[in-house]
């Protein structure tokens, strides 16, 4: 079964705010996520989070899996499949949101976050088929809540 989760690059000052309010930002995105049609959520949207630019991205990713050995990448638009021996993960990248498929939250930790914490200084992590979602940062754990993994913090 693979699980679809959501990531949203975070500005600064709201990632700080909210360190150890993450529940009301993780219900403010799946309010958002729901009527994204409202303009007071939609500006609230645009305020709190960043753009993900694609092509920056995308070759930030190509060239952290070229050093990878047995990692293979493959590119389409503005999806992407990364996989391993062990791991796997479909990617899209939108505008302001990515979101990706994968099996586990491993399969994440271990292709896609650390890549994502070159380059993004708060991100944070929705669950869309599973009810989990966390703040993670460059170097260190961001949210409060109980830790799944090493390095990415998860409630449920």
């Amino acid at each position: 079964m693979m699980y679809e989760y959501t990531v949203y690059w975070i500005r600064d000052e709201i990632a700080n705010h909210y360190f150890h309010k993450s529940d009301i930002l993780y219900r403010f995105l799946k309010d958002y996520q729901l009527n994204s049609h409202r303009l007071d959520l939609q500006k609230q949207f645009i305020y709190i989070t960043n753009k993900f630019v694609k092509d920056i991205m995308i070759s930030h990713i190509e060239k952290q899996l070229e050093r990878k050995e047995s990692t293979e990448i493959n590119v389409n638009g503005t999806y992407m499949e990364i996989k391993s021996k062990r791991h796997f993960i479909m990617l899209r990248i939108s505008d302001r949101q990515l979101i990706f498929h994968s099996h586990s939250l491993q399969d994440a930790e271990e292709l896609l976050f650390p890549l994502l914490r070159q380059i993004q200084p708060f991100l944070f992590v929705v669950g869309n088929t599973i009810n989990n979602y966390g703040l993670i940062g460059r170097d260190r754990l961001l949210s409060h809540h109980h830790i799944s993994y090493a390095v990415f913090c998860l409630k449920k």
